[in-house]
């Protein structure tokens, strides 16, 4: 695909379709790749997008309990204080 470098203030940039946009899921920012003569844009995705809403998912399937204690039987405390 061919598209043109277009001024923006002093410097320059590219500008991508709507269509583009919303197939790679591209928002805010994307990642810029520099490999062998070529320029990659790469989409950021949000790591922790949704986790509030799953997180709702396991605690209504119960699935939100400790996997191990936070605390050890012979652990002693005393250490600490």
């Amino acid at each position: 695909m061919e598209t043109s470098i277009i001024k923006i203030g002093n410097s320059k940039g590219l500008r991508l379709s709507k269509t583009i946009l919303e197939k790679y899921n591209i928002k805010d920012k994307v990642e810029l790749i520099l490999e062998k003569g070529r320029i990659i844009l790469k989409p950021i995705a949000s790591p922790r997008k949704n986790w509030e809403k799953e997180f709702m998912k396991m605690s209504e399937n119960g699935d939100d309990k400790l996997l191990m204690n936070d605390v050890f039987d012979d652990e002693n405390l005393e250490e600490w204080i």
